[in-house]
């Protein structure tokens, strides 16, 4: 197993945001380790609304929770 997160402190907002949006990818990734089937899906929810949707939400979710680790970057 990759050890990819190795603490949730960022110097920076953007940097925190970046960082949101791999621990949503890694989520998806842990959750179907198949590459192959990750990319088949892919088209689905790509051009999916309601799917972008709730990726944006699962981001937000993880930016909440990086902010609050770096004290919101005070």
């Amino acid at each position: 197993m990759e050890l990819w997160l190795t603490s949730l402190i960022t110097e920076t907002p953007q940097e925190g945001y970046e960082l949101a949006i791999k621990m949503a990818r890694m989520g998806v990734k842990y959750t179907q380790p198949d590459a192959e089937i990750r990319d088949k899906l892919r088209p689905k929810y790509a051009n999916d609304p309601d799917s972008l949707t709730m990726a944006s939400q699962v981001v937000a979710i993880n930016f909440q929770t990086v902010a609050a680790a770096n004290n919101y970057w005070k």
